[in-house]
């Protein structure tokens, strides 16, 4: 009877301990308390300032298209042909000054600008130099997509490139295959890249306070690492089946290597 218990009790412990929680793998909860209101909640976007080596696609238009021509060197390229790689070859890379070099207009420091000052400031020159306003002049200003790194516990570990104005960890997450079972969605960190070197962030994506997170909203370049649940390294499994099994195993094998012993 004694060994009955001892085990009963050996496969209990085993399965609180090693059982991943429900609660460990929902996004975004709430409190306890359950509300009949809509709640909305506050998110942290602030403008993105551009940075060392980023890669923007920078389009010039008039009324008369001829006449701009000379500031677009990527005009030969139609909708179809624009891609990735395209955007790296035809984009205006900021060099390790801040600066990129526009045909004609020459080298133009945008470090710490946004892409709407930097479109400003574009125009601005234009009009100042070579234009009139009766030019019609529209110029478009872009960050060429969105780079992040994903790695850890993530179904789909890499590099990406979103061509989206903002992207949230949840999107970027989901793009990449959604954090594994014994991923730890509570301690999700992100580290950031800046001017004066890299920060390190943690968000909790199981809680809805979340969005209030400076690194709710994902930046160029930013590094994003899932780390592993303990559940992971004892190897028990993840589920209640799967720690039985488990369990299940040893004890027979323990069991047959007691009854060879006695044999022998």
């Amino acid at each position: 009877m004694k060994l009955y218990k001892f085990i009963y009790i050996l496969i209990m412990f085993a399965c609180v301990t090693s059982c991943i929680p429900n609660k460990e793998l929902i996004y975004l909860q709430k409190g306890q308390e359950k509300s009949q209101f809509i709640e909305v909640n506050q998110s942290l976007s602030k403008p993105y300032r551009i940075q060392i080596n980023d890669i923007l696609s920078i389009s010039i238009k008039a009324l008369d298209q001829r006449l701009v021509e000379m500031f677009n060197p990527s005009t030969q390229l139609n909708q179809n042909q624009i891609n990735q790689q395209s955007l790296y070859f035809n984009g205006f890379s900021v060099d390790d000054h801040g600066n990129i070099n526009i045909p004609v207009l020459g080298n133009l420091n945008v470090l710490e600008f946004t892409v709407e000052e930097v479109q400003n400031e574009i125009e601005k020159k234009l009009l100042d130099e070579y234009f009139k306003k009766e030019a019609r002049l529209f110029v478009n200003v872009k960050l060429a997509g969105l780079r992040y790194t994903v790695n850890g516990e993530i179904n789909s570990p890499g590099t990406n490139i979103l061509f989206q104005d903002k992207v949230n960890i949840m999107e970027a997450i989901a793009n990449s295959g959604d954090i594994t079972i014994t991923g730890n969605r509570k301690e999700v960190q992100v580290i950031r890249k800046l001017p004066q070197g890299f920060e390190t962030h943690y968000i909790d994506l199981t809680s809805s306070k979340a969005f209030e997170s400076p690194v709710f909203y994902i930046q160029p370049n930013d590094y994003i690492y899932i780390k592993p649940l303990k559940q992971k390294s004892w190897g028990t499994g993840t589920t209640g089946v799967q720690t039985i099994g488990t369990i299940i195993t040893a004890l027979s094998l323990i069991t047959t290597t007691i009854l060879l012993t006695r044999n022998l």
